[in-house]
Formats: structure tokens, sequence, C-alpha cells
């Protein structure tokens, strides 16, 4: 994974042909069809018009292939914003959307520059299987009313409410709606098993649609909902821009910049694993950053590179950002000069599309698989699940992250332990301590050694350990030899006892100390407050300290 912030295309075109032209053009020519359903049934969904999604597939699949960091990667609008977008649509109308998606590049412009493309990996893979699931079911639910044919009135946003809803209006069925999306369905099903090189999104979308056309059927279509589709191409309007409207929308427009850092680094890596080549992470995010604010300057969506369609590149000959642009341009003339077509498919058949869409990315076998790991792990997954089925995307991941940190850090300090040596445990002496070392022992000098990441977690087990000692000493001994961090709480408990040993009477010598733990002490001035000959190098080095002090 390389932080250069260049432009794959630049490097590609080096050594660019014709043939590859060639099967770069016809790769992205069908990914430009897997794309057309997908973007209008995801804005569809999200609450705002389909030509919408076009827009957003042509500008931002432009920007993330022009400007991007992988080879191979597709971007336009994805499901797994869908939720995110129809909240801010609710709340704030399209104007805050758009405001919302500019904030959103500008952030991840942010990420790239501050070069953040490799924290992808710190993310718990609980937390990404239990939101992406958690939003898959989402998806699934907000499909009912269109899938069923139901002529629904303000569905609520809830997931509960909306399904309360659904059980309630069951009367509103219309079932030639519902046939036509189950023969969608089908066919999304069984066509990958019969013919790989045509995508089944575009199979059942012209069957559904000739279907209805022939035989005049009483099926809702995008024309019948959206009465003034437009065909030709936006100019750039900036929405108004308040700091009461940033102060709203940053926290979504955070939790947007997420997710497409998640996602689209996830597809590079996938991409680099099937072509062989490796992605530049801070750049991809940059493109991404750019991709985003074009899109809502256009009155476009949320972007980001999209693994299904990244991977549709890959399997049909597409191995250079050249794909990627073909892809944008194609999807330009289908919105300039087939959108009357557009309006003849139907809603069903949309539903069907991202019915199997959020199938896909459930995850639901890696869900299952999940549930057999540590406790700590399973509690996570399905935290993260329920907080994004039930309420909001962006408390599900920040409660996933701290759960995730808090359990990180009980695991960590549960490594952590400190080891006293005590001449009168002959046993724990015996099996800790060479015979030179019980001569040095006695009442009046005490080792302890701390084992693992010295930090606040490990702080009061460090001094509860210390003050559990009995009786007087005039010498106390901390091995650190085995400690490869430390941090300024764990400073400070070292101050507190140093503290308690002056009182005491006690001299406290710090022994073994690596590197960058002895930076950090010596930073905050303890190696001065202890003394520059009570720190010592190697432990014979403190055994003699210890031996002159006692001597004294």
């Amino acid at each position: 994974m390389s932080t250069r912030l260049k432009p794959k295309l630049l490097s590609v075109m080096k050594t660019y042909t014709k043939e590859q032209f060639v099967k770069d053009a016809i790769a992205g020519v069908i990914v430009a069809v897997i794309a057309l359903p997908l973007s209008i049934a995801l804005a569809i969904s999200s609450g705002v018009s389909p030509e919408q999604g076009l827009y957003t597939a042509i500008i931002a699949g432009f920007f993330i292939s022009l400007l991007g960091g992988s080879r191979v990667q597709i971007g336009g609008p994805s499901a797994t914003f869908m939720v995110v977008v129809y909240g801010v649509v609710a709340s704030h109308g399209v104007e805050g959307l758009l405001l919302t998606t500019i904030l959103a590049g500008i952030i991840l412009i942010l990420f790239g520059l501050l070069r953040l493309g490799s924290m992808i990996k710190y993310i718990p893979y609980p937390i990404t299987v239990g939101f992406t699931s958690g939003i898959a079911l989402t998806i699934f639910s907000s499909q009912i009313k269109d899938f069923f044919g139901m002529t629904l009135e303000n569905v609520p946003t809830g997931f509960i409410d909306k399904w309360k809803l659904y059980f309630s209006s069951a009367n509103q069925i219309h079932w030639m709606p519902f046939i036509i999306g189950l023969i969608a369905l089908i066919i999304l099903m069984i066509w990958p098993r019969i013919n790989k090189k045509i995508p089944a999104s575009l199979v059942s979308i012209v069957v559904t649609t000739v279907l209805v056309a022939l035989l005049n059927l009483d099926v809702p279509t995008i024309g019948t909902q959206y009465t003034h589709l437009s065909s030709t191409f936006p100019r750039p309007s900036f929405p108004e821009v308040t700091w009461n409207k940033i102060e709203m929308l940053i926290s979504p427009a955070f939790t947007i910049a997420f997710l497409c850092s998640l996602e689209s680094l996830l597809s590079a890596v996938v991409s680099d694993g099937m072509i062989g080549s490796k992605h530049r992470s801070n750049m991809e995010l940059v493109a991404e950053g750019v991709a985003n604010i074009a899109s809502g300057v256009f009155g476009g969506m949320p972007a980001t590179g999209a693994i299904a369609r990244t991977v549709a590149n890959i399997k049909n000959g597409g191995r250079t950002p050249i794909a990627g642009v073909v892809h944008a341009v194609t999807l330009l003339f289908i919105l300039l000069f087939l959108m009357p077509l557009v309006k003849m498919i139907p809603l069903a058949t949309l539903a069907a599309v991202l019915i199997m869409v959020s199938y896909n990315m459930s995850e639901w076998r890696m869900f299952k698989r999940l549930l057999s790991a540590p406790k700590s792990d399973v509690s996570v997954l399905l935290v993260t699940f329920f907080l994004t089925v039930l309420f909001d995307l962006t408390l599900a991941i920040s409660v996933g992250m701290v759960l995730t940190s808090f359990l990180f850090m009980k695991r960590m300090t549960d490594v952590t332990n400190v080891q006293g040596f005590e001449l009168h445990d002959e046993e724990e002496e015996g099996q800790l301590l060479d015979e030179e070392l019980k001569e040095v022992l006695s009442d009046e000098i005490l080792i302890y050694e701390v084992n693992g990441p010295f930090f606040f977690g490990a702080a009061d087990k460090f001094l509860d350990s210390i003050q559990s000692l009995q009786g007087p000493s005039k010498v106390l001994i901390i091995r650190l030899r085995n400690v490869p961090v430390i941090d300024a709480t764990a400073v400070h408990a070292l101050e507190l006892l140093q503290d308690t040993c002056r009182r005491s009477n006690t001299t406290l010598i710090l022994s073994e100390i690596n590197d960058k733990p002895y930076q950090v002490v010596k930073r905050v001035g303890l190696v001065r407050e202890i003394g520059r000959e009570q720190v010592c190098r190697y432990f014979d080095q403190a055994v003699e300290r210890a031996k002159q002090l006692v001597c004294r």
C-alpha cells in the first residue's frame, strides 16, 4: 500500500497500448450497464430523483478514475451511504445533502493529505461486519414498499415503526408489481448461473420493462413517480453555506467520509489481490474527496469506490483508470439520449435489484461465523449491528469503536503484570531467581518487574502491587526490561511511587528501561527527579547500586 500522492493514471499511461484501450473500453461499457440500475435505485431509495444517481456515477466516477490511486477502481453511489443520505434528505432536504456531500469531500481530502490511508487496518472486523450487515437489513426493509407495490405515504425512517406500518398495511399489497418484482428477483438469482458475461441486473430490467410495456400492466415505473426527469447535464451550483448548517451536517459528513474511506480502500485492497498491483491509499482518499465535492457541486450524492463494480471491471478486462473514464462517459450518453427508456423501468424491479444488493452485502455467513468468536468480539458485533438497525449509523460506529477500545485496554491490562521478588517466598523465588540474585535480596532490598505495555490501564495494577508489600526497605528496584511502551499515566504512577519512597526514606531504582520509555521519562523530568545514578541500563548495575545504598 503506497502513500504517494500521485494519480495512478499518470503511471500506467507510460506503457499504455491500443490493445489495452480496447479491453478498457469494453469493460467500461459493461460496468456502466451494471451501474445504471444501481445508481437509479440507490437515488430513489435515498429520497432523491433518479437522475441524481446518474449525476453521481458520471461525475464522481470520472474523478475517482482520473485522480485515484488504484488502477481499476470504479466509483459511484453506494448502498453503504443510503441510510445516512436518506436521513439527511428527510431532515435537511436535497440542499442539505449537497452541502453534506461537499463537506464529506473536504474531510476525505484532509484524510489523504494527513496520510491517514493506512489507518483502515485499525478498524476492527466485527465493527465492519456489524454495520455492513445492519445497513443491508435496513436497505432490505426500505424496499418492501416498492417490491409489493404498496401505496404508502410518509413511510417512517425508524426500523420498528417501518415494519409496524408494513404489517398494518398488508391489505394495500398490489399483486402485479409484486409479481414483476418477483420475476426480476428470480432472474437476478438464476441468470449468473446461465451467463456471467451479461449482467443479471440488465437482463432483469429488460425482461420486466418489456413485460410491463407490451402487456400494458398497471405497475408503477420511474416515469409515473418522477414525471419531470431531466435528460440534460446539470450546471454547477453551490449550496448556501452557513455556520449553523455546517454544525448540523458535520456529523453525517464525517460518517460519509469514514464509510467512503472504508469501502474505497477495502475495494482497492481486493482489486490489488486480483490484478497483482499496489494502490496508493492516500491518493485514493484525495481523489474520493475531489469526486464528492464535484458531485455535490453538480447536484449529485456521496460516492465511493464500489467493490462490486470494481470486480466487474477487472473480470471484463479493465486494467487501467481509462475503463472508469469510459464507464462515466457511457453513463453520460445514457443520461443525454436514453432517459425516455429509463422512465419505463418498473420500481418493483429496482427494489428487487436492491434486495439482491442487500443480500450480497449482508455477509450473513461471516456474521454467523463471528458469533463463535470470543465474547468481547461478539458483543462488539451485536452492539454495532443493532445500533445500526435500530438507531443511527454514526452512533453505531462511535459506540462500536469506543467499546472495542475499552475491550482492547482490558486485554492489554490483563497481559501486563507486575511481579515482586521476595526472599520469604521460597517456592516462587526458586522459579524466578538464580542463586546469585538470592544473595542480593534481603529485607532491605525489594525488586519488582513490570511485564507488558505500561499504560493507564496497568498503572493502578502496578501501584496496588507495590502497596501490597509488607515491611520497610531501603531500596526498591523496578525492572522495566519487558516494557515496550509507557504513557503519561504510567509515568505519573512512577512519580507517585517516587513520592512514597521519599517519604519512607526508600531509594527508587529503575532498571533496564528501553530506549522509547526512557525518552518519555526523561522528557517529563522523572530521570532528574529520581537521580541519573538511580536509572540503570543493566540489572547488575542496579544491584551494585542497591548494595552501595544498603551498606552506607
